[in-house]
């Protein structure tokens, strides 16, 4: 019998379960769903069978994630594809939060969960998700491989420079403050993707990778290892977003309880939930804001002009520590799909090397495309990120490589 080689993907959020199931001999999707409103009345799944190309739609309560994967692993059954198949082989997880202990994909056992949830207090909103996920996987599948793959593990080649901030080691070290970065295994994947884009190894390519959807981040790549990233010890820090406030003044925080009266409850919401292009301007959509800005509203042409400024900032700033740059990526919703963004990121760049031709930036396609002129000296990429197909390929090579350990020990 041949060696399983099915990989599930679940990516288990605080009221969601996102879910692919793929087949790694050729990286084929064989299936792909989402489980949302989990708790309420109004939950919803909607499961597609890629192989037939058919969607099907549940609507009514699903109380819990226990419940939810239940009935992910129902629908799979429905296709022939159940949780019982012999031919899977590992369910991977995201896991938001890894903290510096875990710096690569990491076979799930008792003293993983206990350090996943030793983290719970710098990811409080994604950690206890991913956790469950990975418990109720496990209970309907204990004697499968369950992998854990890091948001954060990407960045921990960042050097100590990067990672550290500024305060008293000895109480940063002790309340775990510095920076791990988010985004990780998109901002592999399209590094990784970037490279082959060019015909070259990733160890030969430095490459600005720039995530931009609703939540945003900026990395610098160094030969395939990330050596500065723009998210911090949350996804607060760095760009702005669709919500978020990125980069701000610490002392804002003390004035707005100070002197605004606001908790820290209200303060945390303002910047996290209620800042970035909404806070700005009432609107989190790209799409939306450019049709204002193209309409002529100001509050709109505001906040688009305060999101390309820290754009351009970081493109900047990671050129420099980086010292030689090859390619500029631009990936996820907005960075993939809005030409308006990646045009006026490197709008007066020229002298850095960086420019886009405008008839290769307007065309939409769904693969990694380059927009740069031909004689660019630095590339400017649109690179689609598959941070499931990332999460499979790592779990997979983790389960393949303890097969090959086993099989050399016996």
């Amino acid at each position: 019998m041949s060696s399983p080689t099915r990989v599930l993907v679940l990516n288990s959020g605080s009221s969601s379960v996102k879910y692919q199931l793929l087949d790694m001999r050729d990286g084929s999707r064989l299936a792909t769903g989402l489980v949302e409103r989990i708790g309420e009345r109004t939950s919803r799944l909607v499961h597609t069978h890629v192989g037939d190309g058919g969607t099907r739609e549940q609507n009514g309560p699903i109380a819990d994630h226990e419940a939810a994967l239940k009935a992910v692993a129902e629908e799979l059954s429905r296709d022939g594809l159940g949780l019982d198949s012999p031919e899977l082989a590992a369910i991977g997880h995201r896991v938001v939060h890894g903290g510096m202990f875990f710096s690569e994909p990491t076979l799930v056992d008792d003293s993983v969960l206990t350090e996943i949830e030793r983290l719970i207090p710098v990811a409080p909103l994604h950690n206890p998700a991913n956790l469950t996920g990975i418990r109720t996987a496990g209970a309907l599948r204990p004697d499968l491989p369950q992998v854990a793959v890091f948001d954060t593990a990407f960045h921990t080649t960042m050097p100590e420079s990067a990672a550290r901030y500024a305060i008293d080691p000895r109480i940063a070290d002790r309340h775990r403050i510095r920076r791990y970065g988010f985004h990780g295994t998109s901002h592999a994947y399209v590094s990784r993707e970037t490279a082959r884009l060019l015909g070259k190894a990733p160890s030969e390519v430095n490459v600005i990778v720039l995530h931009l959807g609703n939540g945003a981040s900026a990395s610098a790549v160094e030969g395939g290892r990330c050596v500065d990233t723009s998210m911090g010890m949350t996804p607060l820090e760095g760009l702005v977003m669709g919500t978020r406030s990125g980069d701000l003044d610490p002392a804002v925080i003390f004035h707005l309880e100070r002197v605004g009266g606001m908790s820290t409850d209200e303060i945390d919401t303002l910047l996290n939930k209620r800042s970035g292009l909404f806070g700005l301007c009432g609107d989190n959509d790209m799409r939306e804001i450019r049709r204002r800005v193209d309409e002529g509203d100001e509050a709109a042409r505001l906040a688009f002009d305060i999101y390309i400024h820290r754009l351009k900032k970081y493109i900047g700033a990671y050129y420099a520590v980086l010292g030689r740059v090859d390619a500029v990526a631009f990936t996820a919703g907005v960075g993939e799909n809005s030409a308006p963004v990646r045009e006026a990121a490197v709008a007066g760049l020229e002298g850095l090397g960086l420019a886009v031709d405008s008839e290769l930036n307007a065309v939409r396609g769904d693969g990694a495309r380059l927009i740069s002129p031909a004689d660019a000296r630095v590339a400017v990429a649109v690179v689609p990120t598959d941070e499931e197909m990332e999460i499979a390929t790592q779990t997979y090579a983790l389960v393949e490589k303890g097969k090959q350990r086993a099989s050399e020990d016996s």
